[in-house]
């Protein structure tokens, strides 16, 4: 045995005495397997500054609820849209159909992904890009600009119009075997390339197969309406919009956003990205002719300089973040001081180990959309805390609401959507004149949320 390489049992002897020894690791240990590590790590002080008061807050409608789906990104997107139509017709609350973007995405990154296969039908199958095109083709996690997309071509839609089911509150099935019939898809599209097809003979074979994506998403997930009836009544019980829409009328007429003046911006400090630049991200989107992302790499503090200035015109703020890094979600509070992961075991796991070396080393990216919708001050006019709205149901936290500290959004938030007239004019030029500096598809900034 070569000691220098391998576990000795001396080594492993030498470990557990040293680990007795200490009186702190056996109460460790009897807590831990117990009550689990959070439940043992959590510092209960800092659940205290989970608060339902804040110096400028948004005030919107009911909780929504997202259930056992990935589909947060579209949640916090029709959160931010909502506003806009119950302000305009004096509504107590309202909510719009989040199955029926979710159709629509399921079927354009179906074929998003058989593009993407016959383009790649020269590419190696064991090489790194077509093994990542496989992995997660149609996943439910998304980014701002395809959210835009989707709503740019097919509009939106109120909830009765097209209601949840079993298959969009909880995804998994869906998802599995769309999963594997678009694996096999591949499989016969690469099979025919080998065989002499031509890409125009794959995109005829690609018509039969993106039929029966469709067929498959109706079945689980109902067709969308082409046109709807719309009864909306405000406060008062009035009468305020009636009549028949399409999805995309309805937007221009519920919502009426330009959602070209929305644009994404990230943080991202690692020594790739210079800040000040803007960046897209190779074979990430959805909708085809709508192309991929762009976003605009600042400081956290630009980042919060913005989000105010929206919050301040009383208007939410979509954001991306790494939601479960010191997350106390019974308490709703993202703190970095939430857990004390390094007491408990005894060594630095969470210390040392800074935002840009996390995302250079996989520890950490966009996991979770939510929305901006407070925040709080100290006496110089720095924020100190944020409220946010997330999208698991009011029966958990301060009625569904979220508090995250302003260390934390250093940290942990990497994107806000805002409309560009919050951004300086040096940062408007920068996002639409700069040309984007395209990242690998397996960047932690082509994470999806």
């Amino acid at each position: 045995m070569n000691e220098a390489i391998s576990i000795t049992f001396d080594d492993i002897a030498q470990a557990s005495e040293s680990f007795f020894a200490e009186r702190a690791n056996v109460v460790a240990k009897n807590a831990v397997t117990a009550q689990g590590v959070r439940g043992v790590a959590k510092v209960p002080e800092q659940a205290a500054l989970s608060t339902g008061t804040f110096d400028i807050e948004v005030k919107q409608g009911e909780r929504t609820n997202q259930e056992r789906s990935g589909r947060c990104w579209m949640f916090a997107s029709l959160n931010t849209f909502r506003i806009h139509t119950m302000r305009k017709f004096n509504l107590k609350n309202f909510e719009f159909s989040q199955s029926y973007p979710l159709f629509w995405d399921k079927l354009e990154k179906a074929n998003w992904f058989f593009e993407n296969i016959i383009d790649t039908v020269d590419e190696s199958r064991e090489g790194r890009l077509v093994q990542f095109l496989l992995a997660d083709p149609v996943g439910d996690g998304g980014q701002w600009d395809m959210f835009r997309a989707l709503v740019k071509k097919y509009g939106v839609v109120p909830k009765e119009a097209m209601p949840e089911t079993a298959c969009s509150k909880n995804t998994g099935d869906l998802d599995n075997y769309l999963t594997r019939y678009l694996r096999k898809c591949a499989y016969e599209l690469r099979s025919a390339h080998e065989a002499g097809s031509t890409a125009d003979d794959l995109r005829a074979y690609k018509k039969d197969m993106m039929a029966n994506v469709q067929s498959m998403l109706i079945t689980c997930l109902g067709e969308p309406p082409a046109v709807f009836d719309v009864r909306l009544r405000d406060k008062d019980d009035k009468l305020v919009l009636s009549g028949t829409y399409t999805p995309q009328e309805f937007f221009d007429e519920a919502v009426g956003l330009d959602l070209d003046d929305y644009v994404s911006l990230i943080s991202a400090p690692t020594a790739d990205k210079p800040f000040g630049r803007t960046y897209t991200v190779a074979r990430l989107g959805n909708v085809i002719e709508a192309g991929g992302v762009r976003y605009l790499n600042l400081t956290p503090a630009e980042l919060k300089e913005a989000a105010i200035a929206q919050l301040k015109d009383d208007l939410p703020v979509w954001f991306g973040c790494d939601v479960d890094q010191s997350f106390l979600r019974a308490d709703g509070i993202m703190d970095l001081r939430a857990l004390d992961i390094d007491g408990l075991f005894g060594f630095d796991i969470v210390e040392g180990f800074d935002k840009a070396a996390r995302l250079d080393y996989g520890e950490s990216m966009m996991t979770h959309a939510m929305v901006l919708e407070g925040v709080n001050f100290d006496a110089e006019g720095a924020s100190t805390l944020w409220k946010v709205e997330n999208s698991w149901g009011k029966d958990r936290a301060k009625d569904g609401f979220d508090s995250l500290t302003d260390e934390w959004f250093d940290e942990y938030v990497y994107q806000v959507v805002v409309d560009k007239k919050y951004l300086s004019a040096a940062q408007r030029d920068a996002f639409e004149k700069l040309d984007p500096i395209e990242l690998e598809p397996w960047d932690p900034m082509g994470s999806l949320a």
